[in-house]
């Protein structure tokens, strides 16, 4: 394996997408409503990437420092972990994290003076979520405070950071349109820990899914899953979504398809393919938003 095949498996790319969904609804949310910026746009997406892979570094070196990643642990069994393997040393992993931080925090530098103060704030909530969550410490994601912070930087924080670099204001419907998506990148990480309820207590860590046990942990997938579905008749019944945004409901097939698998037996890649159905889901959301600018 080359350097670049394993810093391509390290920094979890196909997880990216999820990043670019987020800012490209909110872009797309912002252009709706005025003039929009590709400029602007692809430094936002490039930005909130670098903190993404950052994260996912991050996330990888305390997992592996701390004893929670091992070659037993699920997380390794269906994918590469270049750290856990030994591939890469674990000093390499943490100075490339703090350059891929240093990195967004500098393009939220320059959008914070070309867009105003709010991308600053949002930029520093989002990197210090990314450090604090498996850092000590505060570590939080070991204190069943995972599924909220990815909900708060994937949903509200990320699509409201997007579109506040275009208008350079809020939008109370980018917060509305935000909640859907960020639900379910939440029910990714619940996914995940569903899975390793048992690793988790063996190492003392604190999750939702290790708090309610695999029975009630399921039903809250359940809840969040309907939760998400059930924004969208809700949003086109206001107004915040067109009628064709019933076009997201295409994804429900995947939803069925996890929920009965997941009720059956929760696979080793419970995340991984609940990120499908986010992906699915997030896609149709934003050629919804970008259909609707494109025809008024």
């Amino acid at each position: 394996m080359n350097p670049y095949q394993k810093w391509f498996l390290a920094s979890r790319p196909w997880s990216f997408t999820m990043t670019a969904i987020s800012v490209g609804v909110g872009g797309a949310l912002a252009a709706i409503d005025g003039p929009f910026s590709w400029t602007l746009f692809i430094l936002a997406v490039t930005g909130a990437v670098c903190m993404h892979a950052a994260a996912n570094l991050f996330n990888d070196y305390y997992d592996v420092k701390q004893g929670v990643d091992t070659v037993e642990s699920a997380t390794a069994q269906y994918r590469p972990h270049p750290l856990v393997q030994g591939l890469l040393p674990a000093r390499q992993v943490f100075l490339a994290a703090s350059v891929l931080l240093g990195a967004g925090a500098l393009i939220g530098i320059y959008l914070t003076l070309h867009c105003g103060w709010a991308v600053f704030w949002i930029g520093l909530a989002g990197s210090l979520a990314a450090v604090a969550y498996t850092a000590p410490p505060m570590k939080y994601k070991y204190f069943a405070m995972g599924e909220i912070s990815v909900f708060l930087m994937w949903g509200p924080l990320m699509v409201e950071g997007a579109y506040y670099v275009q208008r350079h204001a809020l939008s109370f419907k980018a917060l509305l349109v935000s909640i859907p998506f960020g639900v379910l990148v939440a029910l990714v990480l619940l996914a995940n820990n569903i899975r390793d309820i048992d690793h988790d207590r063996s190492r003392h860590i604190r999750t939702i899914a290790n708090t309610l046990g695999q029975r009630s942990g399921m039903y809250l997938y359940l809840l969040f899953m309907v939760a998400a579905f059930a924004c969208i008749p809700l949003f086109i019944i206001w107004g915040v979504l067109p009628v064709w945004g019933l076009a997201i409901f295409l994804s429900l097939p995947i939803a069925v398809k996890l929920l009965r698998q997941m009720m059956r037996l929760v696979p080793a890649d419970a995340d991984a393919q609940t990120a499908k159905l986010d992906t699915a889901f997030g896609a149709l959301l934003l050629i919804v938003l970008v259909v609707q600018g494109l025809t008024g």
